[in-house]
């Protein structure tokens, strides 16, 4: 851990001095200030891991001290320092940030183990920066979504753009796009990326348990509801989640999930306790939402919350040259579930004709032939009659064609 930055603020010089001697060690700076508007002023300017302040000071207290200390990136742990302790004032304080508070006069002793905590608490909290940031770079777009067509680059540009944002992403594409895998780049890419993502799919859920499962049930709400049921959008408290295939949600629970994105908040089916949320929507949809609205079977007012911002997932018919890279990596991908030293190849008419399929069921298709393939082949190459039935049946029609012409 690089040296710790210490402020010790005291508008006594003395107390300011004792504070600072006490807390003298290797692998600290210690700094004083005894002028409590040149202290605000340099807090404000500079962040310091920890900062010891007195409560109560001429012209600048120290709740001001706390709350630009707690403005920087990471904050810094703020001890307070009172003669007038009191229940409300030590709550206060932990509301607005304070990492502990000591009572006059002070023990050195006391501030010793104070300091001492907030430290590895420091230390802890970097510890679990550099492991998200490691987490972070698993799941880099780069990482998971392979491709290099402009289609694909666009819509990676735009995740780039929103992730560190609060922003509700909708995410349009057709089935097997990648669509998924777009919302996890864009969570982990967020600073919310050590909270949970979850994920829903609205369309696999029967419409009268859907709402149960995104907002909970109360014990009782319905026969066969014996107990409290968390729900999806308390699972995701803090993190995000990924409402797949939103425009199946019913009409009458839009109004519900509307509310959620106005004003983060719910309560359970059959409850009466509000709930407050604080979750990222992450919405996909295969549908013509627009067309839906039209037809009445999406609220239009919905939609607009959904679609902050819309990244388009192109299908792989339309991405030039992703096809191949996306071939390699499946068959890496391949040989490492079936334990094997190496990569199937393909044989040059096997490749070609992969390359020359048009992928209705796009990435997700592409993934299931190149794995059902890498299982049936003999030997280390993949042959056409290795190849999925639709395939061949697309490899039979280019030979009759062939003979045709």
């Amino acid at each position: 851990m690089e040296e710790l930055q210490i402020l010790v603020i005291d508008d006594e010089p003395k107390m300011a001095k004792l504070m600072a001697s006490a807390l003298k060690s290797e692998g600290r700076i210690i700094e004083t200030e005894t002028k409590p508007k040149a202290a605000l002023k340099r807090v404000e300017r500079e962040r310091f891991d920890i900062v010891i302040t007195d409560l109560k000071m001429p012209d600048v207290d120290g709740i001001q001290i706390l709350s630009a200390a707690r403005h920087h990136t990471p904050p810094s742990a703020v001890i307070l320092v009172t003669a007038f302790a009191t229940a409300e004032t030590a709550v206060e304080a932990m509301k607005k940030g304070a990492f502990d508070y000591l009572i006059k006069p002070v023990k050195m002793d006391e501030l010793s183990i104070v300091v001492n905590r907030a430290t590895e608490t420091i230390s802890l909290k970097n510890e679990n920066l550099a492991l998200r940031e490691a987490l972070g770079k698993r799941y880099r777009q780069e990482d998971l979504i392979i491709g290099n067509s402009p289609e694909i680059q666009e819509a990676l540009r735009i995740v780039r753009k929103v992730a560190p944002t609060k922003s509700t992403v909708l995410i349009r594409g057709e089935s097997g796009t990648g669509k998924e895998l777009i919302a996890r780049a864009i969570h982990y890419q967020s600073s919310r990326m050590n909270e949970p993502f979850v994920k829903v799919n609205c369309a696999a859920i029967p419409s009268g348990l859907l709402e149960s499962e995104l907002f909970g049930h109360a014990k009782g709400a319905f026969t066969g509801a014996i107990a409290n049921h968390v729900g999806k959008f308390e699972s995701a408290d803090k993190g995000s989640l990924f409402l797949d295939e939103v425009g199946e949600i019913p009409i009458e629970l839009q109004t519900k999930l509307l509310r959620v994105l106005q004003e983060s908040e719910f309560e359970r089916v059959g409850g009466n306790k509000t709930i407050k949320s604080d979750v990222r929507i992450i919405a996909a949809t295969n549908r013509n939402l627009e067309e839906a609205i039209s037809e009445g079977k999406f609220r239009e007012d919905l939609f607009y919350r959904l679609n902050v911002v819309e990244i388009f997932v192109p299908p792989l018919s339309a991405r030039q040259g992703d096809t191949e890279l996306l071939i390699e990596y499946f068959l890496k991908e391949s040989a490492i579930n079936l334990g094997l030293l190496q990569p199937k190849k393909l044989s040059d008419e096997a490749k070609k004709i992969l390359l020359s399929y048009n992928w209705p069921g796009n990435i997700r298709e592409l993934e299931n032939a190149i794995a059902h393939a890498a299982v049936i082949a003999e030997g280390d190459t993949i042959r056409v009659s290795d190849l999925t039935q639709a395939i061949r049946k697309f490899a039979d029609s280019i030979a009759n064609a062939n003979q045709q012409a």
